[in-house]
């Protein structure tokens, strides 16, 4: 009987369990510091390794053995900030695997999956985050502003902060949760359809805040011996199209930069030479007087 007992007290001390509040603590460390010391050598290296000390520091006792584990996170790591706490939330779940002696779960391992992750949720993060999100939320805050109004600046910090926090949270929590089994989630023919859909919806609020901030129109008129305009251009396009010369100019905007990759600073000087000429040459009023 007591030699059972102590094969139990002896599992139990074995068995190694991240608490919630270390989680918690993890997670924090990345949401506050993942570019942590960042430099064009290491990138996001040092920031990994701070999210992931105390994750070490409760399931190793011995600082030969958490010198040990740290080392499995200095090698270079970057990848996108938000999407990416996914990737610290499944290594910290290896981690608890690898100190409760799982078997195949190793430094290799660990280190494996998390270059081989940095690559796509980069891309995935920059797509959705950078490329959608961003714009979607900087879209309503635009319109938000009208007139000066500062409620688009409060919406936009108060937003984007807390969908930041609590979408980063859900990710790291959801790694650890998942596993490995995350991966499955993140590249899988689910993960697809949600992609796609955020992309959908992020054309349709680019395409409205568009059509309500943008507005070209020409100014070029012909007319008669006498002055008399006989073919006002607007007018004719307006009746064919309204807003024709805008989807035009959105248009041609959007293949410098994806098609030409062309910067938008470069896209900006380019646009203002040909409003110049236009001015010039008339198909352009910028309603100056003097």
């Amino acid at each position: 009987m007591m030699t059972m007992m102590r094969r139990i007290s002896e599992m139990e001390e074995k068995t190694r369990k991240i608490s919630k509040k270390t989680l918690t603590k993890s997670f924090h460390h990345w949401y506050y510091g993942n570019l942590t010391c960042f430099s064009q050598e290491h990138m996001q290296t040092f920031g990994y390794l701070t999210s992931m000390l105390p994750i070490v520091e409760e399931l190793y006792d011995k600082k030969e053995d958490q010198e040990k584990a740290m080392h499995t996170y200095t090698a270079f790591f970057n990848t996108e900030p938000q999407l990416g706490s996914l990737i610290v939330g499944i290594t910290a779940g290896l981690e608890e695997a690898r100190a409760n002696n799982a078997e195949g779960v190793d430094e290799e391992t660990i280190n494996g999956l998390r270059a081989g992750l940095m690559g796509p949720v980069a891309g995935i993060g920059d797509s959705l985050v950078v490329g959608t999100l961003i714009p979607v939320i900087l879209g309503i805050a635009l319109g938000l502003s009208n007139g000066g109004s500062p409620l688009g600046a409060i919406f936009y910090i108060v937003v984007w902060n807390l969908l930041a926090y609590f979408g980063m949270r859900f990710a790291y929590f959801k790694g650890y949760e998942l596993g490995d089994k995350a991966v499955e989630f993140l590249v899988g023919a689910q993960g697809q359809a949600i992609r796609k859909a955020i992309s959908i919806v992020g054309g349709m609020v680019i395409g409205g805040v568009a059509a309500t901030w943008v507005s070209i129109t020409t100014a070029f008129k012909l007319r008669n011996a006498s002055g008399k305009v006989y073919l006002d251009l607007q007018n004719q396009l307006n009746n064919v199209y309204p807003g024709l010369l805008t989807v035009v100019f959105i248009i041609f905007c959007w293949w410098l930069m994806a098609k030409k990759n062309m910067s938008p600073i470069k896209v900006m000087l380019l646009l203002v030479v040909i409003a110049f000429v236009g001015v010039l040459a008339g198909f352009f009023n910028p309603g100056l007087s003097y």
